[in-house]
Order: C-alpha cells, then structure tokens, then sequence
C-alpha cells in the first residue's frame, strides 16, 4: 500500500509550485536540475539560488528570443547565461516584454551553445502548463534527488513533462438547464486527470448520436464572454452559436478552458498592454514567448467521443479547428461559418487573424 503521488499527481503539484514561486527540481537520465520560473522569482530565492554556484541560465523561447536579439542556438528555445550582477529586474525584464520599448537594450545576452538542453526545454514547457511566463532560471544539480529530499522539492521527470499524450477526461456530471436560446438545454462536466482546468459541454436538445451533431469549440474568454469585450469577437459568437443551436433544436457547444488561445488570463492581458503599444495580436504573443495558438483541440475531440459523437458540423471560421477534428479521427462533415461581431474596436484584429491565422472572415 502506497499514499504516495504518481507522476501525474507530481506534475500537478509542480505546475502549483512553479505559480507560487517554489522551485521544482528536473531529471532526465543522470542529469539533474533546479527550475525555478521567472515569473514568481523572488529575491531571496534568487539569492539562494546564486549561493549554490554552478552555472545558472534562463531559459526562454525561441520567440523571445527573436525578440531580444539573442541567439537561440538550440532552435526553439535559447539558454541565456546568467550575469554574475544580474538582479531580480533584470531577469524580470528578461522574461517579461512590458517594458521593452522603455528600456529595449536587455543585453549583452550570452546564449549557451554547449550541452543539453533537453533540461531547459521541460522547463519552459512546465511554466507554460502553469500559466506563467515561458521563462525559467535553470540551475544544474550534482545530486538531484538527495537536493529534492533534503529540501523537500517536488522532483519530476523531463520526459513526463514533455509527454504530448492527452490527459484522459472524465465525465463527473450532467444535469439539465434550461436556457434563454432552449428550454431544452443540459450542461456536462468533464474533468482532466492531470488536475487542469474543467472543461463544459453545452447540448442542446437530444442531439442524435448516429449522425453530424452541429457543434462549436469554443475558448474560454472572460473579458468577451462575460464582460462584453469590444476587442475580439468571442461572445457574439458564443451567443450567436447556441441562438444557431436552439433555432435548429439540436446541438453540442463545448467551453473549453483555454483562456487567451492557451495561454491563460494573466497573459491574455499582457498581450492586450502590449497590443496597446501597436503590436497585433500574433506580435504580441511572440514577444511574450508563446506560439500564436497554443490551445489543445484534442480536448474537444475527446469530449464528443465521449458523448458518443463521431461526425460533426463545426461552426467555426478557423480551417486548422477542422484539421485538428480530423486529424483527431472525427468526421468534420461541414463547416458551418459563424461571422458576427464585427466592430471598430476588433477590425485591426479580426484582420490579424484572417491574414496571420488564416481565419476565413
């Protein structure tokens, strides 16, 4: 009999450690390393972590990177040694694009070119999955796991973290709910093992499981879904989706808690200051270091499997959401355009995502 948590339960609670600024510590093979995330650094840590000695770097995307004008020998990702001065703010303003127009000369940065960076790589990855900046100071250890129990860190393994294999989801409940578009609405609770963020089902009617289910993957987004933002188009599309569902009385909306294209509502808000100073959308990602899109569609395939699903009529004007449901072994058998929403604040905007993202408006 053991209490003890498996890696999964691991991963969870090192995503909860990085957000609180509790450095984890990585293995792969031999090698060891402490990882602390930019973000949630602190200068006491920071102290410490220099008291260790070694050679500490921080890792950054590739995209950052671009941005800095340093160079990232390791492809999508660079190791940027740590100046002997180097303060909280510096690493800080590493990491974080806020104040680059104030102050754009970051260097001389001195990428890492030597070595593995497999390290590095899960690092960014781990920081990613918690919601944070991807930047992380990367410190290697001579002993791992005696560091790990000597000071009571949560030790994980690169490959787990690397690991691009989905989280199994599991129905946790469904009830009805009557809602303004049909009296004939139930809302399904679906929760990932890994410990993330509940995704939701929308249906509508009773929807036949032998044949297409008109549908919509929508991303969460709390500043148009709730608060009735002007800057994008999200919910009048998520209205304009369940008004489309109730009207033909059959339907299945997913909400899917992928806040900011994947990168959570803290960043979301870091693009929008940064589109404030003149970046579009996909600019401002790049320069915080993320990928113009990094959701998991996966997740919204799963969910009509596991609703029975196996063909749909997905409402969207993203061509790579029907790719992504086929490539998934769903049979998209019609795309179904959802064009609303349109406004003098979101045009810059819509625009960005028809010519960068290839959006069909």
């Amino acid at each position: 009999m053991s209490f003890a948590p498996d890696i999964t339960e691991r991963l969870a609670r090192a995503r909860a450690d990085l957000r609180m600024g509790v450095p984890v510590v990585m293995e792969k093979g031999s090698q060891g390393a402490l990882v602390l995330a930019a973000e949630t650094l602190d200068a006491a840590r920071l102290a410490d972590l220099r008291a260790l000695g070694g050679a500490p770097s921080l890792a950054i995307t590739g995209w950052r990177a671009e941005t800095l004008k340093a160079r990232a020998y390791d492809g999508d990702l660079a190791r940027i040694a740590l100046p002997p001065d180097a303060t909280l703010a510096w690493v800080l303003s590493v990491a974080d694009p806020a104040d680059d127009l104030r102050a754009p000369m970051k260097g001389p940065l001195r990428s890492l070119r030597e070595g593995s960076a497999d390290l590095h790589r899960a690092a960014i990855a781990l920081t990613k999955a918690a919601r944070l900046l991807p930047a992380a100071l990367v410190v290697p250890l001579p002993d791992a796991e005696v560091f790990a129990a000597r000071h009571d860190l949560t030790r994980v393994p690169a490959s787990a973290v690397l690991d691009d294999g989905l989280s199994p989801l599991r129905p946790i409940i469904s009830a009805r709910l009557p809602l303004d578009v049909s009296e004939a609405g139930r809302l399904h609770i679906f929760r990932p093992d890994d410990g993330a963020e509940e995704h939701y089902a929308v249906e509508i009617g009773q929807p036949p499981r032998d044949k297409p289910v008109l549908s919509r993957l929508h991303s969460a987004c709390f500043t148009g879904d709730l608060l009735g933002s002007l800057k994008c188009d999200c919910g009048p599309q998520l209205r304009g989706a369940l008004a489309q569902m109730g009207t033909e009385g059959a339907g299945v909306l997913l909400y899917l808690n992928q806040e900011g294209r994947g990168i959570g509502l803290a960043n979301k808000m870091r693009a929008y200051s940064l589109q404030d100073q003149g970046f579009d959308t996909v600019e401002a990602n790049h320069r915080l270091g993320f990928e113009d899109d990094e959701r998991d569609f996966r997740i919204g395939a799963e969910i009509l499997r596991r609703m029975g699903f196996s063909a749909v009529r997905l409402m969207t004007n993203n061509p790579a959401k029907v790719a992504r449901m086929q490539d998934c072994g769903l049979a998209v058998t019609e795309r179904v355009p959802l064009k609303v929403g349109e406004n003098r604040h979101n045009h810059h905007y819509l625009a960005t995502k028809a010519a960068k993202s290839g959006h069909l408006l």
